[in-house]
């Protein structure tokens, strides 16, 4: 017999969420077979069994909170020991608020799928269900992957409106109380992600002296030369020459000469960074995470592109490790893509400059005493006003903009 436990992640992690359960109890294990996900601050891990045999006993439900070292789960050597016996839980309906006590619901037992068979779906969809007592076998899921989501839960079937009742107070105007929560409000927990970017952003905001500076770069030329190099660049190297790997190079280069952006405050000392290690956000479904290109000054075009797409595809399936996202020394966060115009990014971590990337928009500009037409984007930095003055800020991102508007010149700082 093994005991599955919450393994040691890194120094920092002493406790995770139990995200989703891929074996139930009953089910043949293979040893160094992957069973359950657990979700921590940082990345999602996936836990497996020591030993071959069956799952006998599951001790932590989805969306439990687990410390490290903690038994979550039994596994019995063997082809088919019987599952341990499992003592029914008890749901108790908290108690109703006196106002609401005529129309709220009462609590509903936990109701499993009654097809036997595991549905995929996230900790917060399973609550809802369970609070509604909806099968969540009979939810049709929106994800094309087939999880189910809170929305999806949400929208299956119509439930009948309360009405709300009309409290007259003895003196003063008509108060309409609301109906209960699930009628007009979906509570959902925050996800310990989205707790820990929450804490982390506001940390920054308190803990540093942040200023945004803004420019806006002519994207005419470098456009040109990715259409021009584009189709060569796909057959070289196999994967797409994006805007990425421009900036990535550019910011690099202008790090190069404001090393102020590159550094940070470790107590009352001004730690310079002599490597240039870019984070690049990335957007997922918990929220923003920002893995790091290593080593970004000794990387070329398409190896930054493979960098990056490597680590996209991994922050996509939660695949990402505490080393991919460990010691960046500047961040990249390109909100163009969603159809941001103009934003101020907050800094990551300890780290003191952000770039933030925006829509590519034809605007009309004065060329040469003339007006035109051209595809522009705005740019922000924000940095720590601390260490960084408004002539390094102004001069890092005017560097960026000229190299951007002049690609050629990215190509002699490789």
């Amino acid at each position: 017999m093994a005991d599955i436990k919450v393994p040691e992640l890194a120094e920092s992690i002493t406790e995770g969420t139990i995200a989703q359960w891929v074996k139930k109890v009953g089910d043949r294990v293979e040893k160094g077979e992957f069973i359950v996900e657990l979700e921590t601050d940082k990345v999602n891990a996936e836990i497996i069994s020591e030993e071959a045999g069956v799952l006998t006993q599951i001790l932590a439900e989805e969306g439990d909170t687990v410390l490290v070292g903690q038994v979550i789960a039994v596994v019995q050597a063997g082809e088919g020991a019987a599952p341990a016996p499992v003592a029914p839980v008890e749901v108790t309906p908290a108690p109703a608020a006196p106002q609401a006590a005529a129309s709220a619901p009462v609590a509903t037992s936990v109701v499993e799928e009654s097809t036997g068979e595991r549905v995929i779906a996230s900790p917060a969809a399973r609550k809802l269900a369970r609070e509604k007592g909806i099968d969540l076998a009979a939810v049709s899921p929106v994800d094309p992957q087939g999880r189910v989501r809170v929305q999806d839960v949400s929208a299956h079937g119509t439930a009948p409106v309360v009405a709300a009742p009309v409290v007259t107070p003895a003196n003063g105007p008509v108060v309409f109380a609301p109906a209960s929560e699930t009628d007009r409000v979906t509570i959902e927990k925050m996800s310990r992600r989205r707790q820990t970017i929450a804490k982390r952003l506001l940390e920054v905001k308190q803990s540093t002296a942040m200023l945004t500076t803004f420019n806006e770069i002519d994207m005419t030329n470098v456009m040109a030369l990715r259409k021009r190099k584009l189709e060569q660049f796909v057959k070289d190297n196999d994967i797409k020459l994006g805007f990425m790997s421009f900036f990535t190079k550019a910011v690099v280069a202008a790090l190069k000469k404001y090393p102020y952006v590159n550094a940070q405050i470790q107590g009352d000392e001004i730690h310079l960074n002599n490597f240039f290690d870019i984070g690049i956000a990335v957007s997922t479904e918990e929220g923003l995470v920002v893995p790091v290109v290593r080593d970004a000054n000794s990387k070329n075009f398409a190896e930054i592109e493979k960098n990056i797409a490597e680590l996209a595809g991994k922050a996509r399936d939660k695949k990402l490790g505490l080393n991919d996202m460990a010691g960046g020394s500047f961040t990249i966060t390109n909100g163009g893509v969603f159809g941001s115009l103009m934003s101020t990014p907050i800094m990551n971590g300890t780290q003191a400059g952000i770039l933030g990337m925006h829509s590519i928009v034809q605007r009309p500009v004065a060329i040469n005493g003339e007006v035109e037409i051209r595809p522009m984007m705005y740019v922000a930095l924000s940095y720590d006003h601390r260490i960084i003055d408004g002539k390094d800020s102004v001069g890092f991102l005017k560097t960026v903009k000229e190299l951007i508007e002049n690609p050629e010149d990215l190509l002699l700082n490789s």
